[in-house]
């Protein structure tokens, strides 16, 4: 797709026209640089992920309900977390939280596996049923409590949360293999930092703070607490 020419190639009311205004003004503009993610995001139809939304609020800056209390993230978020997580095409990833499955989708794009996790049923199968009309058979779903992490597929080259949690638990760090990248956004109910947690060594992990941002909260044995 050519994004530089939206403006004049795509017509208002189509949904490349506001794919491609998404990667040039929020994701291009906000110095996202990986051009792999780049690219994911221009073959991964958003709208299919928010039924029952109109095309500029589906590629809006800004978070999406969808149902079941979750959102689907910021478009600039899913893309801020994708590059910092330095992802390779041979990589093994896990996601926590399904959700819409849109990040599942554009993981699929970037890495060899995806495995993904999501607690609720009617959001897992409707994610199911997107990433098959999508046609992208290296994802694989369970539905059960992300926090735990998924032990028996570990280790993980990357691990990415889609919700806010208290702490990253060492049940979890541990799925990670040497070298491995978790991004997670770690803190309070209503704001949090993006943490970027690195496995240098059997025991050895290195962590960074990335900056603020706000996600839903994390449910789960190692989550928030109703």
């Amino acid at each position: 797709m050519d994004t530089d020419g939206y403006r004049h190639e795509q017509r208002r009311d189509s949904a490349d026209y506001w794919l491609a205004k998404m990667v040039v003004e929020q994701l291009r503009a906000r110095n996202i640089r990986d051009e792999r993610v780049l690219a994911a995001f221009t073959k991964v139809p958003r709208h299919l992920f928010c039924p029952g939304v109109s095309l500029s609020e589906t590629y809006g800056d800004h978070p999406v309900e969808i149902g079941c209390d979750q959102t689907i993230s910021q478009p600039y978020m899913v893309a801020w977390m994708l590059e910092s997580a330095r992802l390779r095409a041979g990589d093994r990833v896990l996601e926590i939280g399904t959700g819409s499955g849109y990040q599942a989708a554009l993981l699929a794009q970037l890495v060899a596996r995806v495995f993904s996790v999501e607690r609720i049923p009617e959001l897992l199968n409707a994610a199911r049923e997107r990433l098959t009309r999508l046609g992208l058979e290296n994802v694989t779903l369970r539905c059960g409590d992300g926090s735990v992490g998924w032990p028996d597929q570990a280790p993980f080259d990357a691990i990415l949360y889609t919700a806010a949690a208290p702490e990253v638990p060492q049940e979890v760090r541990r799925q990670l293999a040497i070298g491995g990248r978790l991004l997670a956004p770690v803190g309070q109910r209503h704001h949090q930092n993006l943490l970027r947690i690195e496995r240098i060594a059997e025991e050895t992990y290195r962590e960074e703070d990335l900056g603020g941002c706000v996600f839903v909260p994390l449910r789960g044995a190692f989550g928030w607490r109703d």
